[in-house]
């Protein structure tokens, strides 16, 4: 079923090559930094996605493999949404101009790292309103003619397999980080995508430039990349700090350092992102001063306060008991200190079980420093 239709009446025909032209113009003039056009055949990295759920590689995300026989609907746009033919995928930018260098707030283990995408407002908001935009006005331009525009909108919110499909448009190529790259503007940018029945022409796939570089790969505190190109979402910091459900491995808790939310060190150390532009974006800049925040001073926040600060914010989605859940592990690897062991002996006997196993652990990890 398509999320919008509009049956026109048959008066000219549509040139379909100045309309891709037109749609990455419009796209530019939204906001976003690149436009590219790809078809929906996926068959190349069905096979792919296949293995990495037969290995469990996705840890609880049960809704990976839910969509269609073994989440195979995200490999098939047609399958997905009807009628699909062609998808117009775009990137923007989220890097905030003004937040404080990553690498200094990771090396304070007083202060908590956030994932430099979620600082500021959430991007499936942002992103989801530019691509309605933007298939409004593509629907304003075939009124009158003689072809009908069927369509729908995705922001990482439905079984799209984004980065293969930004792939096939030519945005980029999948590091071996697993995430998408691009030689102009790095891997800092949120991807969006248009299905659509439109038989647009398809651009050039992007080529692969990472080369013998192994960064990304050395540079992950758990090993998550197990190889090339192949991530175990169970051992990766932001799997286990946003979609990990229950506790967090003991194993890895000393590995998770002082990031609550999400991990970039991939990227941080990838050479393309010397190309990664600041965003231009307001709804991206910095909320709460989050970018340089001592970890004692959110394990104090109320869930009134959590729920008040985080409005509008991609955190806000993982709610207040994983949010403490992942403060106290912060906590527990922080330096030792009277500050942290009374923030941590105030919530010892926290109304949720899973705050209380972890605020224990970190008791015992400070007392062990």
């Amino acid at each position: 079923m398509w999320l919008m239709q509009k049956q026109l009446p048959k008066t000219s025909a549509v040139d379909f090559t100045q309309l891709a032209s037109d749609i990455k113009r419009w796209g530019r003039a939204l906001g976003f930094q690149a436009v590219g056009i790809a078809g929906s055949d996926l068959s190349e990295a069905e096979a792919g996605l296949l293995a990495w759920l037969a290995a469990g590689h996705h840890g609880e995300m049960d809704y990976m493999a839910k969509h269609g026989a073994g989440g195979l609907m995200r490999a098939r746009p047609a399958d997905l949404v009807p009628g699909t033919v062609s998808v117009i995928s775009a990137r923007m930018n989220y890097s905030p101009p003004a937040a404080r260098d990553s690498w200094q707030v990771m090396a304070d283990g007083e202060r908590a790292f956030i994932s430099r995408y979620a600082l500021g407002r959430d991007y499936h908001k942002v992103l989801r309103g530019r691509l309605q935009q933007l298939a409004d006005k593509i629907k304003e331009e075939l009124a009158g003619g003689d072809r009908a525009f069927n369509y729908r909108v995705f922001t990482d919110s439905a079984p799209v397999m984004e980065v293969a499909l930004a792939q096939k448009t030519g945005l980029g190529w999948r590091g071996k980080h697993t995430l998408l790259l691009s030689r102009e503007a790095g891997s800092m940018f949120f991807l969006g995508e248009i299905y659509t029945d439109l038989p647009l022409p398809v651009d050039a796939a992007a080529a692969n430039h990472c080369g013998t570089c192994n960064e990304c790969i050395s540079v992950c505190p758990t090993q998550a990349i197990i190889a090339p190109y192949k991530l175990d979402a169970r051992r990766c910091i932001s799997y286990l700090t946003i979609e990990h459900k229950s506790s967090i491995p003991e194993a890895l808790r000393p590995l998770i350092g002082n990031r609550v939310y999400g991990c970039d060190d991939c990227q941080l150390v990838c050479p393309w992102n010397k190309f990664a532009a600041a965003s231009g974006e307001d709804d991206f800049a910095v909320r709460n001063g989050l970018d340089d925040v001592r970890l004692t001073e959110l394990f104090a926040w109320s869930e009134d306060e959590f729920n008040a600060k985080l409005a509008g914010s991609a955190i806000r989605r993982i709610g207040y008991e994983r949010w403490l859940r992942n403060i106290a592990v912060g906590l527990g690897n922080a330096p030792k200190s009277p500050q942290v062991k009374n923030a941590l002996a105030a919530r010892r006997d926290d109304a949720s079980g899973m705050v209380r196993e972890h605020v224990a652990w970190a008791l015992a990890q400070q007392a062990l420093r």
